[in-house]
């Protein structure tokens, strides 16, 4: 009789892979994230067009209020939102599209 570990396959050694196929194979770690990563997308994906939504909703509030001199709103902060006219005028034309203006509401501004 041959004496054996208790650990040792009957079949002999545990096979092992060949050629590299180790190092293909994911790790735990790497198994792991792909799961969270997969669960995170589960969960977020139906509520990622209403965070979008929210934000622009945002944006078109805060733009309002920077243009709202413009509109002929009085505004008390004016002064500081004067500033950043110059970043808002490029989005201005989607601006006003979504709000449902035909044409741009500012007599010195023309972007349609």
């Amino acid at each position: 009789m041959t004496s054996r570990s208790p650990h040792t396959p009957v079949g002999g050694p545990p096979d092992r892979p060949v050629d590299g196929a180790e190092r293909d194979r994911p790790t735990l770690r790497e198994r792991w994230r792909a799961l969270s990563d997969g669960l995170h997308e589960f969960y977020v994906a139906p509520y990622r067009r209403t965070f979008a939504r929210a934000q622009r909703d945002e944006d078109d509030l805060f733009r309002m209020l920077v243009m709202s001199e413009m509109l002929g709103v009085p505004n008390p902060a004016a002064y500081y939102t004067a500033e950043l006219l110059p970043v808002l005028y490029d989005s201005f034309h989607d601006w006003h599209r979504r709000m449902g203006m035909e044409r741009s509401p500012l007599e010195e501004y023309r972007c349609c």
